[in-house]
């Protein structure tokens, strides 16, 4: 009979109260400090693997980061301002996306998982010396995102090019 219990207890309850805990924002976490773009450079990636940075190569790898973080930036296709309204646009519609920061050169977006509400914070800078998008993405809890911080942003990508042809 305990058994059925606690057989019932990890396969019902606890599922009902993890969501329950995602449901009332337990499992969003707090925003990341130090955000934004500090000499030319946006927050180093997490230590662990649930964050992608186009500037992961800048900091010291074991330090900041690992090899996993390292993503491309966005192509601007030779338009900058153009290719930051389409970015503007797309994040605008984008499921579970709230700009949080938008000024001409940079955009805060957080991200947010419609069951658990967890919280994902993005940055995307348009870096005017290498006509790039450099891009930021990072998860505010846990040590592994099963890659899903490197996959919105290749989703992304996908999106912007498709629009700018």
């Amino acid at each position: 009979m305990r058994t059925l219990a606690l057989l019932g207890f990890i396969f019902i309850l606890l599922p009902l109260l993890v969501l329950a805990a995602g449901q009332f924002g337990w499992l969003a976490g707090r925003a990341p400090t130090e955000l934004g773009v500090r000499d030319g450079k946006l927050k180093p990636p997490s230590r662990t693997d649930n964050s992608v940075s186009s500037q992961a190569a800048l900091w010291p790898e074991g330090e900041h980061a690992s090899r996993y973080a390292q993503i491309a930036p966005l192509a601007t296709g030779g338009n900058s301002s153009a290719a930051m309204g389409r970015l503007r646009t797309l994040l605008a519609t984008w499921p579970g996306a709230r700009v949080v920061e938008d000024r001409a050169d940079y955009l805060r977006v957080e991200f947010m998982t419609p069951w658990l509400r967890f919280v994902d914070d993005a940055e995307f800078w348009l870096d005017p010396a290498n006509n790039v998008i450099h891009v930021r993405s990072a998860s505010r809890l846990g040590r592994k995102d099963f890659g899903v911080n490197r996959k919105r942003i290749e989703a992304i990508r996908a999106q912007l090019s498709t629009a700018g042809t």
